[in-house]
């Protein structure tokens, strides 16, 4: 379809136009939505499944709410594209996740009716009732909307939250959009039924009238309020989960057909009338109204671009190039098989990760927790404690969520956890919220832990060795995307913590490549014909003795550290500090390229790659600019 074409949303320009609508124009509306998504998303890829099946559950919401003024706060954002389109962006929906457009996420500063930026799951519900407290003690009046998924609801954080919720009892709304639990039409008809009349207005009035006439009886008041209301919840939990939600002290109502939107429109407008903690579980079908994610929603859960037609991928070319994940997982299967003390844990990533081939050789020993990176990194620890070897496979943004399980739990009992961190550095289109760019800062000054970055997929499958033999806190981070075409070696060597690799020997000079950047390193020295050596660094933590001996050897007047980090607390930094520490910066230059003190944008890892000055290209001018400048001092 055109998107000229979208006569519905030609009317929509902003979100209170959707009000203006009827059932059929609303449905019309709705099969627009997700011909726009499926178009866009086959081009630039994204999160196609989770925004496909809430398109209906979003037209309901904002049919009753008012963005302007009640705030809306997705949990990840994965499911906020028709969000996006309804809110004054479908002329810049083409730009999604391209450099200089708009984000794949909900972001504050792109749009007022994101209300809070996301990107890591389960922060809704805590983020709500902040903005839900802040709304009551500044006497204003306006709603808060929570929606958050079924998959984050198995983080502490959103139990957290809804358990101060309760406390407080707060005018809130959370929704819980609900993907994976099927029901059949009969019961889904009764129990949706029951929700609503046992939740309705006239219902709560009543309910509270007939508590207060109960506590009024001598002696008997109170355990008969008490029975009332254990009935109550009895008959609710015989057709519903309700039970766990109003144990935190939330009115339970649901579950709702997701793609329902006059079911959904009514329920939200009798809501909207409540003053109190109210939880509305509405059950949705991933990938709805398209038929290849409708079948494998978990593929096109997160996509790369696609034929809108078949659903297949735009380009697959036949014996292509391992991805580090893929090197990963087949080498962690590998050794699997000869040591049996070997397990896996991930945080509802085993095919992100790179973990599914194990959770199918070996399903006794592959754990996956769900969206918990602390619980993974405490159950790692005990797990270690009786002598077995976890393998905590988490990309690197996320990982940042367990700082307190790595320092207290793994590093302070000295036990050995490998962590490996997949998707770090640049990861590209989804931006700053999954941008693994702060992994040596936050890992490199905990006491007893060994961080490693490998150069390519056979140091990675050689450092996976040696983090299993070391029983210590081990960590190894690689990134996102295809290596550089080495094929898997058969037989693994160990490289001792400590041990780095002299490359090229060269004059002056010395470049010292941090993981990714090892090798477009050495191809910008080839490119500007410096006669400069080139050093694989591999640990930053112990950052390798022989280092110190080859710069007082080889009497190097300039040292340059190129790395895929921040600049402050990255590998640079370290080799400044321990050379100064050494005495050695008098007569020696050591300049550091990282990325600069920012959240960097989305867009592709080779855009952004160019844009900071870590291609192969830039490399070369800044090293000739170093050359000069050094020349001329």
């Amino acid at each position: 379809m055109d998107f000229n074409e979208n006569k519905q949303l030609d009317l929509i320009c902003e979100p209170k136009d959707v009000q203006k609508l009827d059932s059929a124009s609303l449905s019309k509306l709705a099969a627009e939505i997700r011909d726009l998504i499926i178009q866009v998303v086959s081009k630039n890829g994204g999160h196609l499944a989770p925004s496909l099946g809430v398109v209906e559950l979003t037209l309901a919401l904002l049919k009753v709410f008012d963005p302007s003024q009640d705030r809306i706060v997705w949990d990840v954002g994965h499911q906020a594209y028709a969000y996006k389109i309804l809110t004054g962006r479908k002329d810049k929906f083409f730009t999604l996740r391209k450099l200089g457009g708009i984000s794949g996420f909900p972001k504050i500063t792109e749009s007022p009716f994101d209300h809070f930026g996301v990107g890591h799951s389960s922060t809704s519900i805590s983020a709500a009732l902040g903005m839900a407290v802040a709304r009551d003690l500044n006497k204003q009046k306006h709603k808060v909307i929570a929606i958050i998924g079924d998959g984050s609801m198995t983080a502490g954080l959103a139990y957290e939250g809804l358990n101060q919720a309760g406390d407080l009892g707060k005018d809130l709304i959370v929704i819980l959009n609900d993907n994976e639990m099927s029901i059949s039409k009969n019961v889904g008809a009764l129990s949706s039924f029951l929700s609503r009349h046992l939740s309705s207005r006239w219902m709560i009035t009543l309910k509270k009238e007939i508590e207060t006439f109960l506590k009024q009886i001598p002696k008997i008041g109170d355990e008969l309020v008490s029975y009332a209301r254990k009935s109550e919840g009895a008959l609710k939990n015989i057709f519903t989960p309700g039970i766990l939600f109003e144990a935190f002290k939330f009115n339970y109502i649901g579950p709702l057909d997701g793609h329902d939107i006059e079911g959904l429109t009514e329920v939200f407008n009798t809501v909207k009338t409540f003053d109190f903690p109210v939880l509305i579980h509405v059950l949705t079908k991933k990938g709805k109204g398209y038929l290849p994610a409708e079948k494998d929603p978990t593929y096109f859960h997160g996509v790369g671009s696609f034929e809108p037609e078949t659903g297949k991928a735009s380009k697959i070319k036949a014996g292509d190039v391992l991805t580090y994940t893929e090197a990963f997982g087949q080498t962690l299967c590998k050794l699997a098989e000869q040591d049996p003390k070997i397990v896996a844990i991930t945080a509802a990533m085993p095919e992100g990760t790179g973990l599914d081939c194990f959770a199918k050789k070996f399903p006794d020993r592959f754990f996956d927790v769900g969206i918990c990176e602390q619980h993974a990194v405490t159950f790692a620890a005990g797990l270690a404690k009786e002598g077995l070897k976890p393998v905590v496979a988490i990309y690197s943004t996320f990982l940042q969520r367990a700082y307190d399980q790595i320092v207290h739990d793994v590093c302070l009992q000295d036990l050995g956890v490998v962590f490996c961190l997949d998707r770090a550095g640049l990861v590209g289109e989804d931006g700053p919220t999954h941008h693994g760019v702060f992994d040596f800062a936050y890992l490199s000054h905990i006491p007893n832990i060994i961080v490693s970055a490998p150069k390519d997929e056979q140091e990675l499958q050689h450092l996976l060795l040696t983090a299993l033999q070391q029983a210590k806190p081990f960590a190894i981070r690689y990134p996102r995307g295809k290596g550089v075409g080495l094929s898997l070696s058969s037989e693994l060597k160990p490289i001792p913590p400590g041990q780095g690799e002299l490359l090229k020997i060269g004059q002056d000079g010395l470049v010292i490549g941090v993981g990714s950047r090892v090798y477009p390193a050495g191809e910008a020295l080839e490119a500007s014909g410096l006669n400069w050596g080139l050093y694989n660094l591999r640990y930053v933590k112990p950052i390798p003795d022989d280092l110190v001996q080859i710069i007082k050897q080889r009497k190097y007047k300039l040292i340059i550290v190129v790395e895929e980090h921040v600049l402050t607390g990255g590998a640079g930094s370290l080799i400044l500090s321990y050379l100064n520490d050494l005495g050695l910066l008098a007569k020696l230059k050591v300049k550091r390229i990282a990325l600069p003190d920012l959240f960097v944008e989305h867009g592709s890892q080779v855009e952004l790659r160019k844009k900071y000055g870590l291609d192969r290209e830039s490399l070369s001018k800044h090293f000739l600019a170093m050359y000069k400048e050094t020349l001329e001092t």
